[in-house]
Parts: C-alpha cells; sequence; structure tokens
C-alpha cells in the first residue's frame, strides 16, 4: 500500500465517515470506555467535537481511512479506522499535522498503550499527566510534546 492522501475536510457532509472511522478505532483500542460514555461522545463528534478543530482527512482509493483534528499547536484528536491500523495512516496523518499545522502537543489516554507507544516513537514525550480527561471523567491523559525539530 502506498501512503494515504491526506487533505482538508470539505465540510460537514464528511462527518458521518469520520465518525464511522472514529466509532472503528475507538472500539480496537478503547477497551477501556465505559459504554455510556462512547455512546455520549459519539454523539458529541459530529455537533460539539469536530466543528471545534481544523480536521485533516486520510484517504485510500477514495476512501475515508483515517483523520486528525487539530488546533493551535495541539493534536487534539487522531483516528485511523482499524482496517487501516499498522498501513501508516497515522504517520501520514501526524507527518501533515506537525510540518504543514505546527503540531507540538499531543494528548493520549494513559490506557491506550499502542497510541502512547505509537506517538513515543515518533519523536514526543511525556510533559505531564491529568487523572481525568477533559471532560473531566476518570480516564487519566497522558500529556506529550514534540521537543525536537523534525
Amino acid at each position: 500500500l502506498g501512503p494515504p492522501l491526506i487533505r482538508p475536510c470539505v465540510g460537514p457532509e464528511e462527518h458521518p465517515a469520520l465518525v464511522e472511522v472514529w466509532r472503528s478505532a475507538v472500539r480496537a483500542t478503547h477497551g477501556f470506555l465505559a459504554e455510556d460514555d462512547f455512546h455520549r461522545i459519539e454523539r458529541a463528534l459530529p455537533a460539539e467535537y469536530l466543528p471545534a478543530v481544523s480536521l485533516l482527512v486520510a484517504e485510500r482509493d477514495g476512501s475515508v481511512v483515517g483523520f486528525a483534528g487539530v488546533a493551535d499547536d495541539h493534536l487534539e484528536m487522531l483516528f485511523v479506522h482499524d482496517d487501516a491500523r499498522g498501513t501508516g495512516v497515522g504517520t501520514a496523518l501526524l507527518d501533515e499535522a506537525v510540518v504543514r499545522h505546527g503540531i507540538r502537543r499531543a494528548d493520549v489516554n494513559e490506557q491506550n498503550p499502542s497510541a502512547h507507544g505509537f506517538y513515543l516513537a515518533r519523536g514526543f514525550v511525556q510533559v505531564g499527566r491529568s487523572e481525568t480527561d477533559g471532560d473531566g471523567r476518570p480516564y487519566a491523559i497522558l500529556h506529550l510534546a514534540l521537543l525536537d525539530e523534525r
């Protein structure tokens, strides 16, 4: 497989495809997430979370396989469809976010060691930890920063 096409999100009409990617990624990697929280976040994605960030979309053969959301120098979200995990989609999204959007910081769920390892392998270091997520739920967050110039 070649690298995916990374492009800006064209608008809210793409949100259903992004929610599907999110659903697949979270089901595969977030076994710690309570079912009620899963559904609450899923409902909030198109109305609250996706409109709050600049969205990058990863495509292969015309299908959305991943996306990232950026705000200022912070990577707010990065999700890859479970079928495309390990194929370079996450790396391509992260590279685009760092190089073209100046991303220097990211947060990751402590209970998602594969995501934590993904960022550490790409030059991020842990600079902090919070007991709860941004909504005050009991999901510890590791705060990461990119300290070197890529």
